[in-house]
């Protein structure tokens, strides 16, 4: 029998391995700060690496070590547990996609539309799978918690509705304020936005939660 995919690995899957929950924040908002360092100190880091000046602006060296440190967060969360968490991943090529973009075509419009598209495809993936009658979120998040088919249905609209807001809020912020109110924003806004629904949703996880089956 064929293995799963690798985001796809049972929990009970021995060459699955969990790591420290700090350790894997770590990795998801790593790339984060590096991208708010590298921006806010752009002309110190160039003072320093000149090479770096060859690529712009502090925001041209924000997208490079940006790219650079998604590709090691990645690596990383690959050696540690032997699998790629959907979401990270397709952000990650997103990141690399639009970066490679920014970098090669001098603009700032693409890594700031980096955002909305990938909240925007994840709501449409999410909403569209409800339309066909499939609740898509369960696939990714059953190995963290069991729900009734409603809960999966409530939570799967709940946060497709919710990616299609930040990707708005990401339009409006990148277009209507400065680079660096948009890098804070991005940095320091969307992660206790997410946080705060997050458990703005355990009242619904909690109502429709289901106990395991016993294994035999």
């Amino acid at each position: 029998m064929s293995e799963k995919p690798i985001f796809e690995r049972d929990p009970a899957d021995p060459k699955r391995k969990e790591i420290n929950p700090l350790l894997k924040l770590a990795l998801e908002l790593g790339p984060l700060m590096v991208f708010f360092f590298a921006n806010s100190r752009g002309e110190w880091l160039v003072e320093r690496f000149p090479a770096l000046a060859e690529l712009g602006g502090p925001l041209f060296v924000a997208t490079a070590l940006f790219m650079a440190a998604t590709a090691i967060a990645l690596t990383a969360s690959w050696i540690l547990t032997r699998t790629l968490p959907i979401m990270p991943l397709v952000s990650g090529v997103v990141v690399f996609v639009f970066g490679a973009l920014t970098l090669y075509l001098h603009s700032e419009i693409f890594i700031k539309m980096k955002p909305t598209i990938v909240n925007t495809l994840f709501g449409v993936v999410l909403l569209g799978g409800l339309a066909f009658g499939k609740s898509l979120l369960g696939y990714v998040f059953d190995s963290a918690f069991k729900l009734d088919a409603e809960g999966w249905r409530k939570l799967t609209l709940r946060w497709g509705l919710f990616f299609i807001f930040l990707a708005v809020v990401n339009e409006v912020v990148w277009r209507m304020f400065s680079t660096d109110t948009w890098v804070a924003f991005k940095v320091w806004g969307i992660m206790p936005i997410t946080i705060l629904f997050t458990m703005s949703q355990m009242p619904l996880i909690m109502k429709h939660s289901v106990e395991e089956e016993p294994t035999k």
